[in-house]
């Protein structure tokens, strides 16, 4: 079952965007990492069983203050 999760991050300069994208992409089971929001501050991951708890920690412990903001089931095409 695909889901997707949202994720708030501060990210200050490209650098810190990279990063954060690294470290979602090299999470168990994504499929796709992609940046939204206004500011540009928001990641989104959908992929297939990704423990949302664990990929937050782990982008606050690598990249910065990270708020988990939406964990979504996506239907099946």
């Amino acid at each position: 079952m695909q889901q997707k999760i949202v994720m708030k991050v501060q990210m200050k300069c490209h650098k810190c965007r990279a990063k954060a994208l690294t470290v979602a992409s090299g999470t168990n089971g994504v499929d796709f990492v992609g940046i939204e929001g206004k500011e540009k501050d928001e990641v989104v991951v959908i992929g297939d069983n990704v423990d949302a708890a664990k990929l937050t920690r782990s982008m606050r412990k690598k990249v910065g203050h990270t708020d988990l903001i939406m964990v979504a089931q996506l239907k099946p095409k």
